[in-house]
Formats: structure tokens, sequence, C-alpha cells
């Protein structure tokens, strides 16, 4: 949930608006209000500390929530972190232990990795807490979320006329249907991995191995610029199909022309191939489009 993310990550409460702030663990709009309004009227606050002056906000309510509010460039740089206030006594015994300043040990692991959290456990705070203030002190406001990848669309590569069969490109999944799965590949209309063609084995369910938001590698298999249609596999030893009129830009070859051979008589027809999978599966998401 958006609480659980604000919660996880801290706000800056110097400059979240009214709809962040409320989401914070303890607040709630109306406080949230009073915390914009006091900021506005008496400017940024200096320090956690500061933010008790706000109307209505109890000592309950700060309990709560000030390990969540984060002050960068404060009074006081542990008030940018994740250690609660509460929890400045046992930072206190640290540095004392080290004979240093804060300055000197917040994002400096190698200052703390003789420091031995069972040294200072006491009444109220256990190991667990200890060891999560030893690792923010290490690593400082940081992150917890995972890292966000991307796709790196290839250069050069921007609308389904510049796609050839063949081509690797890297892509993102945008959906996943029983059929197969959706990529974009940076050209503005989504490609299709068959279900079959999702990895070298039998795949019953595409949610198996794909997911939305994925980054995934894929090959051109066919591209059909009329219908403005990409087949596309995930198996890369696949083989693409040959170049046709249909994905030859510029291709004006006229249907009296498809049906004469070279000296200009007439050819008789030769009757369709049954449709492919990848074919079927194109012409259900084109009937769904």
């Amino acid at each position: 949930t958006v609480e659980d993310c604000v919660n996880a990550v801290g706000v800056n409460v110097n400059t979240a608006s009214v709809p962040l702030l409320e989401r914070v663990s303890g607040l709630n709009k109306a406080l949230a209000r009073n915390i914009v309004d006091y900021r506005n009227t008496n400017g940024p606050f200096p320090n956690r500390t500061a933010i008790r002056k706000v109307p209505r906000l109890g000592d309950k309510t700060f309990e709560q929530a000030a390990g969540f509010l984060r002050i960068p460039d404060g009074d006081n740089p542990l008030d940018c972190s994740a250690v609660h206030p509460e929890a400045y006594p046992v930072v206190e015994r640290i540095l004392t232990k080290l004979g240093t300043g804060i300055a000197e040990v917040m994002g400096k692991p190698a200052v703390l990795k003789g420091v031995s959290a069972e040294n200072f456990i006491d009444e109220k705070f256990g190991l667990p807490t200890v060891r999560d203030i030893l690792n923010e002190l290490e690593k400082p406001g940081r992150d917890p979320r995972p890292e966000f990848k991307t796709a790196t669309f290839r250069d050069g590569v921007d609308s389904v006329s510049d796609l050839q069969p063949g081509m690797v490109l890297e892509g993102v999944v945008t959906n996943v249907a029983a059929f197969g799965a959706f990529v974009d590949i940076g050209v503005h209309q989504d490609g299709l991995v068959h279900v079959s063609a999702l990895a070298n084995r039998f795949i019953k369910d595409p949610h198996e191995v794909v997911k939305p938001g994925q980054v995934v590698k894929v090959k051109v298999i066919d591209v059909d610029l009329k219908r403005q249609r990409i087949a596309l596999t995930m198996r890369l030893d696949d083989a693409a199909s040959r170049p046709t009129a249909q994905t030859q830009p510029g291709n004006n070859t006229g249907s009296a022309q498809r049906g004469r051979g070279p000296s200009g008589s007439a050819q008789t027809a030769q009757p369709s191939q049954p449709l492919s999978a990848m074919a079927m599966a194109l012409a259900k998401a084109r009937l769904k489009s």
C-alpha cells in the first residue's frame, strides 16, 4: 500500500504535501494540514523536536510519526535517518565508545565494523533494535525498495517500420493474457510473445514465466506493417521469418501483379496454409483491440 511505502522510505517533513504527510503512521489529514501550515508560517523545521510545536500534535502522535519524518540538513544528522528520537541515547553511547562524533560515523561502515550490538542492549532496546540502529548508521537514509529496472530500447528502432525479423531487443512486459504476453520494445506498438514461445518447455499459464513490468529479451519473428502487428519470441534460438511484402516499407506491389508470373500469365492460386499458433494469437489480439 501507499502507507507501507511511505513508512518504509520516510518523507521530508519540510517539503512533503498534505496528501503525502497524511499517509505517515500516526498522522491524519488534519494533522498533516497543521504541519504544512506551521511550516509555511514559521519556516522549515530545524530538527525533529520542533515538530512537537505543531498544534494538536501530541506526544503519542509524535512517538508514532517521528521515525518516518526526515529533516535533511537539519541540526542533527540523525533527524535524516530512520533512527527514532527515542533511540538517540543508544547512538550517543555508541559514539562515546568509539570516541568520535556522529559525522564521522554515519555512512562509514568501516568505523562501525568492530561495534558489537550486544554491548548496547538495555531494558528498553533489545538486540534487534540495536542492530537496526547500526545498520541505519552504516547506510543512513537507505531506500529499502528493490532497484527498479527498466528496459533499454535500441537506438534507431523507434517505429514498427524499423523492425526486421531476427532482431534481438530488450523490452518490458505490459500485459499477460492466456495466449501469451505483450511486450513494449520501444516502437509505440506492443509485440506479442505467444505462450508457445515464452520458454523452451511447455507453459500452461504465461504467468508462470512473465509478469507485467518484467524486463525481457525478445527476438522479432515477424512484422506485419499493414496491420501493425509484431510477433516476438523469448526463445532466442527460434528462426525468424523472411521479410515479405508486408514487412518491407514502401513496397507497393499490386494485387494484380501478385497473380501473374514472370511472363505475365496468370498463376494458379495456391491454397492457404493453416494458421500457426502465433498467427492465431495475433488474430485473436486483433479482434480484441
